[in-house]
């Protein structure tokens, strides 16, 4: 099961395509950076589920 759920995610972000790209483009950040981690722990040891989360939780500021 995918942590956190597309449905939550969509409850923050409008559009499926943005949350994405700015998974992704975080995803690739946390991978060449992994000190810039916004928690301490994750439920998902993978850069994208990382950053997944940090959209959930309001992290990831969305730029358009």
């Amino acid at each position: 099961m995918l942590y956190p759920a597309i449905h939550d995610l969509k409850k923050h972000v409008d559009s499926s395509y943005m949350i994405v790209t700015q998974a992704a483009r975080r995803a690739r950040e946390l991978q060449e950076h992994p000190d810039s981690a916004f928690n301490e722990s994750y439920h998902s040891y993978k850069p994208v589920g990382k950053a997944l989360e940090e959209l959930s939780q309001r992290k990831l500021n969305i730029s358009k």
